[in-house]
């Protein structure tokens, strides 16, 4: 097996991505375990980015 570092998501559907992102709030949020929230800001935070966005434009982006 290879082995990487990172995973590109260039190939990921907006609404699968959106649905990784509600996923890991409604974990967090239901199983009071801070790190899934922490991921959550942190992959909406690093998309934003690449998007020239704030966060919720990016988020109200992947809603439509």
């Amino acid at each position: 097996m290879r082995e990487f570092d990172k995973i590109s998501i260039q190939e990921m559907s907006k609404d699968d991505m959106l649905l990784i992102i509600e996923a890991l709030e409604y974990t967090g949020n239901n199983t009071k375990i801070n790190d899934f929230i922490g991921l959550k800001n942190s992959i909406l935070k690093e998309l934003s980015a690449l998007a020239e966005s704030n966060e919720k434009e990016f988020l109200e982006y992947l809603k439509k």
